[in-house]
């Protein structure tokens, strides 16, 4: 564990950008082919009500576990680590058997459900018990930044998925929810079977290393066995991944990991309410019909595209650096000087990053939004009602990027105590959201759910920020700084969104063209009034490719 700790969170987001770009236009692709050959009711119910199934099962059995677990990681003792982790397998249980019979029996089913629903249920609380059972060694592979195995799984997961359930759709397109059922199953055992693979190689890899040093009293130097001893990996073998094989002198379990996880155990639930509410409004309230439904989640995916590709990765990644530089139980101006300063850096930086990429999609979104619907689907979803809820999006993106690094610190170093006191705060703000969504799409039609996850995220944000200004406000530092745009690009932005809004009404090659030219110059000035920022990410990319040059010599 004494690899660089913001080297390594760089690298696992770089990794994980160009997985989501990979995965997001993937399932673009997969998107078009489902309603093409099989239509947008199938498309609702897979992605709305079954993929709002497993999101709520895995979120509430495995989030607060391994966020507890991910926290300083270098003073773990694994074998209580271990046995933590192999809880959520009987919980995972548990509420695939409660959260299946809700899905199976208590749903409304105005529209009729397709054939082969059951054992869709059946599949996914199924494949999430199967996920469950390779969480220990997830975690692993995160805290020893095993992060070219971690993309490399990932995305043979999603290929073998996505070829496995294109096959069968084409072999039988009115089975397309069994053909899910099955991708989703098989995909899972792949993806837990391979990370055990993975860790039985590596383990024999290390022991085989070792036995060449006492043979052949190879140098310590060497850059191989340099890397195994580095990494301080603490399993001998595979089955100290099961619980009570590993040694262990102290409790059973960490009582402070177990009071962190029970923290965010309880906040689990109102967090996937904020997160999934407008999806839970769609499942519960039959608001729209399944159609309607898949319908929008195409114009969700595609309006958050930003936030799939680089917020995500960014917020994973941010968490993983904050946990280990920055210590949840002590006062900023109690700790390491050096490393409060690299946070504090840091969190300036990724404020300033993603506040600017909103600020982007959300002035070019409202004129290219009809550009990129057209290119996408065609004439049909140019129609109004799906370029406003594109534009729309654009607004949620903004608010998306901003809570994304705010909260990702928020939760990476806030204490038990204040995570226990943040739970009453988000009972109120998801009372908030789910009054203003049920209001909003009253009123508004489909729209209104992006409106009220709009002042969901607004809320948020506004928690977060507090947190974070009451924790540095016995110093001089200033992490929010980041957040507001400078001068130059402030400026450019409005004029490109003036410039772009008369564009609009010429040829879609003027409009494009035109657009491009005003997002160079808005890059350009961003780049300028960011110079130490640019400076220091060309650094990195150069000192990681000269790494691999000399490695490869």
């Amino acid at each position: 564990m004494s690899k660089n700790i913001l080297g390594s969170s760089l690298e696992n987001a770089s990794l994980n950008i160009v997985f989501q770009i990979f995965c997001r236009l993937l399932t673009f692709i997969l998107n078009a082919f489902v309603v093409r050959y099989v239509g947008q009711e199938i498309l609702g119910v897979m992605n709305v009500r079954l993929l709002l199934l497993e999101s709520t099962i895995l979120f509430l059995s495995r989030e607060p576990f391994f966020k507890a677990c991910l926290t300083n990681t270098a003073e773990h003792n694994w074998a209580q680590v271990v046995n933590l982790l192999w809880l959520t397998v009987p919980l995972c249980g548990v509420m695939s058997i409660f959260f299946g019979y809700i899905w199976l029996y208590k749903l409304p089913m105005s529209d009729g459900l397709p054939a082969d629903y059951a054992f869709a249920v059946f599949s996914v609380a199924l494949s999430c018990i199967i996920h469950m059972s390779s969480l220990v060694v997830q975690l692993i592979s995160v805290a020893f930044l095993f992060n070219g195995f971690k993309i490399i799984v990932d995305t043979l997961m999603i290929v073998f998925r996505t070829i496995l359930f294109v096959s069968m759709i084409l072999y039988k397109a009115e089975n397309a929810l069994f053909a899910f059922s099955v991708a989703q199953l098989a995909s899972t055992l792949f993806y837990t079977i391979s990370h055990y693979i993975f860790f039985y190689w590596y383990i024999k890899k290390i022991d085989n290393d070792k036995k060449k040093i006492k043979k052949y009293e190879i140098p310590m130097n060497n850059e191989n066995i340099d890397d195994n001893f580095d990494n301080e990996f603490p399993f001998k073998s595979i089955f100290e991944f099961l619980p009570g094989y590993m040694n262990n002198r102290d409790s059973t379990f960490d009582n402070k990991l177990v009071i962190l996880t029970w923290s965010f155990f309880r906040q689990g639930f109102l967090k996937q309410i904020l997160t999934e509410g407008e999806r839970m409004i769609m499942t519960v309230i039959p608001v729209l019909t399944f159609a309607q439904q898949g319908t929008y989640e195409i114009i969700n995916n595609l309006g958050s595209l930003a936030a799939r590709f680089i917020f995500r990765p960014i917020e994973d990644s941010g968490y993983f650096y904050f946990t280990q530089m920055v210590k949840r139980d002590e006062k900023i101006n109690q700790q390491n000087p050096s490393k409060i300063q690299e946070s504090v850096e840091v969190l300036t930086n990724l404020c300033a990053i993603v506040t600017s990429i909103g600020f982007i999609v959300l002035v070019f979104g409202q004129s290219y939004s009809s550009t990129l619907l057209w290119i996408y689907g065609g004439d049909k979803f140019t129609e109004y009602l799906p370029v406003l809820l594109l534009r729309a999006h654009c607004l949620a993106v903004l608010l998306l990027g901003i809570n994304g690094v705010t909260e990702c610190y928020t939760n990476a170093t806030a204490d038990s105590a204040t995570i226990n006191k943040s739970n009453l705060t988000m009972i109120y703000q998801s009372i908030i959201f789910l009054g203003a969504s049920c209001i909003l799409v009253y009123i508004l039609g489909p729209v209104g759910f992006i409106l009220g996850n709009c002042i969901n995220m607004s809320l948020r944000i506004f928690h977060s920020v507090s947190f974070i200004n009451e924790r540095h406000h016995d110093t001089n530092l200033k992490p929010l700084d980041g957040i507001y745009p400078k001068r130059l690009f402030s400026i450019l932005l409005v004029v490109s969104g003036l410039v772009t809004t008369i564009t609009q009404y010429y040829s879609m090659w003027i409009h494009l063209i035109v657009g491009t030219i005003m997002f160079a110059c808005v890059m350009s000035s961003w780049m300028y009034e960011h110079k130490e920022l640019v400076i220091l990410g060309i650094k990195k990319l150069r000192k990681r490719r000269n790494q691999r040059l000399s490695k490869n010599d």
